[in-house]
């Protein structure tokens, strides 16, 4: 199936047209999609965030080709940031100016954007778009900041989050069509779950320099030209030596004063700064240590944990005598990718591995 639709250049002066193909033979990711059905054609906002290249752009072509089956009249306006086609969209002005001259009178209007933080100023469009019923809006982002500041200053109440983590272990083993064996288990720790990996042989030399290219274009789009980081040096390191100690209990203080044996000086505050820029990519994920007898969280002290073990193991290298490291890594994804709140426990001088909270259960 291929979606045909009209492309408005920079100065909207002239048009050419650009075919959108839906892949074929989707895999199902049901866990997600039971999630979302329910709210097409709602008055929300449909947001999927996650890293990079974990399947965001997926469940927009997932949508596409539902909307279509069900309304085959329906008009789909996509736009897509990381295809140059789209480099005029650059603010809200040419966002809404695009939508507009792309909609149909009397039919309903699906806007899909992938990728849409790299638009300035995104949130005031979507804002004035969803005054208008008939459109039904999706988009995908990979930086959490875009919840967190754009979206829920303007959009308070009106948009709905689906998180997107990489493959995970049942999913791996449908991606590859594998057997749950010690093997592909091992495989699985040691590549990961992107999703693209379906495409690729799984050997080390085409695997590693697939992820070592994902992890340079994360640091490079999502950090450093997003945030406008000069010490790329010290940005460097930090997620290496993160990687070397995942799952480690560590202040910004005791990362300081390591980096510094490295002969790199770098303030606490700042290595706070940068490991939550490394947290708003998604490329890792903190863990918090709570006090079970005080019910309170600890003001330092966290862990680190990598979204996806094939990235971090690109950063690391990957070593059985990891394993543990690698395992319990896998186990801290699992349960965030089932929706639960992750907590290292302290109780008293003794460490409970993870607290997780989902609505009103613990584990």
């Amino acid at each position: 199936m291929i979606i045909t639709i009209c492309v408005f250049g920079e100065s909207y002066n002239h048009i050419f047209m650009i075919n959108i193909p839906l892949p074929s033979g989707l895999i199902s990711r049901d866990h997600y999609r039971v999630a979302f059905e329910p709210f097409i054609n709602q008055c929300l906002i449909k947001v999927f965030t996650g890293q990079r290249r974990v399947g965001k752009s997926y469940f927009l072509f997932l949508i596409m080709r539902q909307v279509l089956s069900k309304s085959p009249d329906a008009n789909l306006i996509y736009i897509n940031k990381e295809d140059f086609v789209f480099d005029g969209i650059r603010n809200a002005a040419d966002l809404i100016q695009f939508v507009k001259d792309n909609t149909v009178k009397n039919v309903k209007n699906y806007l899909f954007v992938d990728e849409i933080q790299d638009i300035a100023e995104f949130e005031k469009a979507l804002r004035s778009l969803l005054l208008n019923d008939n459109y039904d809006i999706y988009i995908t982002g990979s930086n959490v900041t875009m919840l967190s500041g754009e979206l829920a200053t303007y959009l308070s109440g009106r948009y709905i989050e689906f998180r997107i983590y990489s493959l995970s272990y049942p999913e791996f083993l449908l991606f590859q069509d594998f057997e749950n064996t010690d093997e592909t288990l091992m495989n699985f720790l040691k590549y990961g779950g992107m999703p693209y990996l379906h495409n690729l042989p799984l050997g080390d030399q085409v695997v590693y320099e697939y992820l070592g290219a994902l992890v340079s274009t994360i640091l490079y789009k999502d950090i450093i030209k997003r945030h406008g980081v000069r010490n790329i040096r010290f940005l460097d390191q930090l997620v290496r030596f993160i990687a070397e100690h995942t799952g480690s209990i560590f202040s910004s203080k005791s990362i300081s004063d390591y980096l510094k044996s490295q002969q790199i000086n770098l303030a606490p505050n700042q290595v706070q700064t940068y490991t939550n820029y490394l947290c708003n990519s998604f490329l890792i994920q903190r863990s918090e240590r709570y006090d079970l007898e005080g019910k309170r969280i600890f003001e330092t002290g966290e862990k680190y944990y990598f979204e996806n073990l094939g990235l971090r193991n690109a950063l690391a290298g990957f070593k059985p005598s990891d394993r543990n490291k690698l395992v319990e890594n896998a186990v801290f994804n699992h349960l965030c990718y089932h929706g639960y709140i992750v907590k290292t426990g302290q109780l008293g001088k003794l460490v409970v591995d993870f607290v997780a909270e989902k609505q009103n259960e613990k584990i």
